[in-house]
């Protein structure tokens, strides 16, 4: 029961009405008898969510796309693993200090591990916050990076950063010709309600190549299902949500919650 001791935490984003963040954490807060509630804030400037925490004393705050890299500024302090990429998607009010941590390290390398990532090549779609973890996730592990991003800027620097390389988007010979092992889209395309929409053509998806996608709404989106029929193997956006908010919560309550238990719930359609 929500009373006067409820601690909240939430999510900042734009959109932020199709996340399952909410429904997630508090089963999770439920699950360990923690009087706490977890809500969705969609709003158009970081500064204003930087404020809510201030003011009411928000206790832990997810952010998400578009403020992952903008909300840095308002920090009091960023982890070091946030400051080598550049991203922040995880915030701890303590005492009304705010500190900055990205668990979307963990969250993107822990689905790949088993499939191997050293030496492989690893086509990275995107160029942003989301990008810059996965990219680093996969530089520490020394798998070898190529950033497709449709701004060259953008993606080169990245792609200069973690000793990658660099295609425009529009090259689309050049990225057929790569022969990736590896392709992760990490930007919105195909996130509800847009989920026609896909981050990469289906006739350049090669059968072995395994497909991921940091989208989880819808869990199987036209990208992965392309994907699947060119008969790839796909991780779906999931296995990463789940993996980088279970660091979350951890870093909020030190608890760390059940995973698969979260899974089948969710594919289950339990909530």
């Amino acid at each position: 029961m929500i009373d006067a001791t409820t601690q909240v935490y939430c999510i900042f984003g734009n959109p932020v009405r199709h996340s399952k963040g909410p429904a997630i954490h508090n089963a999770w807060f439920q699950a360990h008898g923690i009087n706490a509630v977890y809500l969705a804030f969609q709003i158009d400037e970081i500064s204003k969510g930087i404020d809510a925490v201030k003011n009411l004393n928000i206790k832990g705050a997810s952010v998400t796309i578009p403020f992952k890299e903008a909300i840095i500024p308002y920090l009091d302090e960023i982890d070091r693993g946030a400051k080598d990429m550049g991203a922040v998607n995880t915030i701890v009010n303590r005492d009304g200090k705010l500190f900055g941590v990205n668990t979307d390290l963990r969250g993107a390398v822990d689905p790949l591990k088993p499939f191997g990532i050293r030496d492989k090549t690893i086509c990275i779609l995107g160029a942003g916050g989301a990008a810059q973890a996965v990219a680093c996730g996969i530089h520490r592990e020394k798998g070898c990076l190529v950033i497709v991003n449709r701004s060259r800027d953008r993606g080169e620097r990245l792609a200069s950063k973690y000793d990658g390389e660099f295609m425009p988007m529009e090259d689309l010979k050049k990225i057929q010709s790569m022969k990736a092992d590896i392709l992760i889209n990490t930007t919105p395309m195909g996130m509800s309600p847009n989920i026609e929409d896909s981050a990469f053509p289906a006739r350049l998806l090669d059968p072995g190549m395994l497909v991921m996608d940091i989208v989880y709404n819808p869990l199987e989106t036209k990208f992965l299902r392309d994907a699947k029929n060119r008969g790839c193997e796909i991780i779906d956006g999931l296995s990463m949500f789940l993996h980088q908010g279970s660091a979350q919560f951890k870093l909020w309550t030190g608890i760390t919650p059940d995973l698969e238990m979260m899974r089948h719930t969710i594919m289950n359609g339990e909530f």
